[in-house]
């Protein structure tokens, strides 16, 4: 994901030249490319998160479409003040990138585990939040976001779906993808952990359970057509998502159903459970170990059905 932003908006940027690329003193190999052609539009604001988002702030309201990039909670949680009072408050075009979304650098401890990052900027007035699945969501969410006025997140992750996308298909934020048709339940997720929830459509489509498979990327608005259909067409919806259930993408489905008298059959939310995660280890250990991977799904699913 991050190789496909990189590459996706230095051919943005050198078409617009309001986009402007901050980083936290990381990711310079990657942004060879970009640092070459557009030296002018490259700024390594060393390790100082809240310089980062205010300087990005300040050159946002002078014009420029200024994205900002870090790894896990340091672009968005360390300067969260900044976030809310400078870009928020402000509607400034600044775009904050975290490359690093839940337990992608799971071996590194806890402080290196972005797992409310969702719920958090989710919560923040006028943040668009984004998580995508694949490469080819990720592209396209950057074109729309750089494209989009306000403020917005991108939350990049390790792992991805690879390439799901079909011809002629059109990106649009708010507006959820249909992987996998299916009848028997729902899976509903955002991020590189819906490379699981496919794997786990499989696994329970060998069993004859037919589930279908949908990337909700953006998180600060529901689909609620999908929702619905979701709700009336399956036996029931789970939410899966590489974050606490609170707040994040299960939050939103929620609230979007309360509101909107929409009951699915079953509901069921796959993440961490008021927790953080205490050990550490790779992406997909993390995921078992915390009951949102394959595995987990594909139990999950069975145990709902079995209480028809």
């Amino acid at each position: 994901m991050r190789d496909a932003f990189i590459r996706q908006l230095t051919i943005l940027a050198k078409a617009d030249p309001r986009i402007t690329l901050l980083t936290g003193d990381l990711g310079f190999a990657v942004f060879d490319e970009f640092r070459r052609t557009l030296p002018d539009r490259f700024i390594n604001v060393g390790v100082a998160e809240q310089n980062l988002a205010a300087i990005a702030t300040g050159m946002a309201l002078e014009g420029h479409v200024a994205f900002t990039y870090s790894i896990g909670n340091f672009p968005t949680l360390r300067c969260l003040e900044q976030l809310r009072n400078d870009a928020c408050y402000h509607k400034a075009n600044v775009k904050t990138v975290a490359i690093g979304g839940g337990f992608s650098y799971g071996n590194l401890g806890f402080s290196h585990h972005a797992t409310e990052d969702l719920a958090i900027l989710r919560a923040l007035p006028g943040m668009t939040v984004v998580a995508p699945a694949d490469l080819w969501e990720t592209e396209q969410a950057t074109i729309a976001l750089a494209g989009s006025e306000g403020c917005a997140y991108l939350r990049l992750d390790k792992s991805n779906a690879g390439r799901t996308e079909r011809p002629g298909e059109r990106f649009e934020l708010g507006k959820s993808r249909r992987l996998r048709d299916g009848d028997g339940l729902t899976l509903i997720g955002c991020g590189g952990i819906v490379a699981d929830l496919m794997a786990a459509a499989d696994t329970l489509g060998l069993e004859g359970i037919e589930c279908r498979v949908i990337s909700h990327h953006t998180l600060t608005s529901v689909d609620g057509e999908a929702v619905r259909d979701a709700a009336g067409q399956t036996e029931g919806i789970v939410t899966v998502e590489e974050h606490g259930i609170k707040g994040g993408l299960a939050g939103a489905i929620s609230e979007f159903c309360m509101e909107a008298d929409v009951r699915p059959r079953r509901f069921r939310r796959l993440g961490l459970r008021d927790e953080f995660a205490t050990v550490v280890g790779g992406q997909d250990f993390l995921r078992q170990r915390y009951g949102m991977g394959r595995k987990a799904i594909v139990e999950a699913a069975r145990a709902i059905l079995a209480s028809r």
